[in-house]
């Protein structure tokens, strides 16, 4: 991996420091280059390239919003005998305490911009560049993101109930092909039929979404909140706080209780919500296993009433 990293920074040096980073999807470490530290993450499957590069896309959009802090991503490297790495800026990050509620303040800054700019002529389905500048009217992403390591498909939408409801038809489609569970298959067919009560009377805009939102996503160095391992997209805001819960602690009352100051809970959240985790909850089942289904069946249940 060093030789083949080296090479495309540049570098004479690239030398681990044993400060180590991964989590439940990469390998990570901090190294020593020419010019400084950089970090730097690795996955050995089939299709770590085509994951590193939707990430490099979605942290430079999230950089584009001038909102959020990300780390900048700097070569996406495909490594010999299989698999990737990815470079990224090195920044002192600690775990998120001081900067939390900057942080939410922030993350309602993000999601108001998209829809703010309702008011800026003309629109675009390209999502490069600056983030502030026009209206995307569209749901999705000018490239698949990864939500761990499975790539979502992004593909732009008009209706976000037809685009979420092609994110959750994704994940049964793997757990068909890996499990053939006809309960789930039965279950969601009943609940594609009710899919338009869960957003009657709301009215949905775009947002640039972080995607995969939890406290393990986020930190702090000394200068303010940091995010990153996003899995970007346009779409509805209260998709972003969906999976914090299904990962204790979570990000805590005071955090959300500055985010809704700024964006309200519109009427039917926290159903909404449910619907939201089942998604990841399925993400769970299709990255870890067989015991995340009963979470999945109840909750399903639960929605089709």
């Amino acid at each position: 991996m060093v030789a083949a990293v080296r090479e495309v920074l540049g570098s004479e040096v690239l030398q681990g420091t044993g400060e180590l980073g991964g989590g439940l999807i990469s390998e990570g470490e901090v190294f020593l280059t020419d010019v400084g530290k950089v970090f730097i993450k690795w996955n050995r499957k089939e299709k770590a390239l085509d994951m590193y590069k939707g990430e490099t896309a979605g942290l430079q959009q999230l950089g584009a919003s001038g909102v959020v802090r990300v780390p900048e991503p700097l070569a996406a490297v495909e490594l010999p005998g299989g698999g990737a790495a990815l470079v990224l800026e090195y920044l002192p990050m600690k775990d998120l305490r001081h900067h939390s509620l900057n942080l939410a303040r922030q993350l309602a800054r993000l999601h108001l911009q998209n829809p703010l700019a309702t008011t800026h002529p003309g629109g675009s389905r390209v999502g490069h560049g600056d983030a502030r500048s026009t209206f995307v009217p569209h749901f999705g992403f000018h490239s698949p993101t990864p939500c761990g390591y499975i790539l979502q498909d992004n593909t732009w939408c008009d209706d976000w109930q037809t685009f979420f409801s092609r994110k959750l038809q994704q994940q049964i489609a793997m757990i068909e092909t890996e499990y053939g569970d006809r309960e789930v298959l039965e279950l969601w067919s009943r609940l594609q039929t009710q899919m338009p009560r869960f957003f009657a009377g709301v009215e949905v805009l775009p947002s640039l979404l972080h995607g995969d939102l939890w406290m393990g996503n986020s930190a702090e160095t000394q200068q303010g909140p940091v995010l990153f391992d996003p899995g970007v997209f346009y779409g509805h805001h209260e998709y972003d706080s969906a999976v914090s819960a299904l990962v204790p602690p979570g990000f805590g009352e005071s955090f959300w209780a500055e985010y809704h100051a700024a964006v309200p809970k519109a009427p039917g959240w926290a159903t909404r919500q449910k619907l939201y985790r089942l998604f990841h909850k399925f993400n769970q089942w299709n990255h870890f296993g067989r015991q995340y289904r009963t979470g999945c069946v109840k909750l399903m249940k639960e929605l089709c009433g």
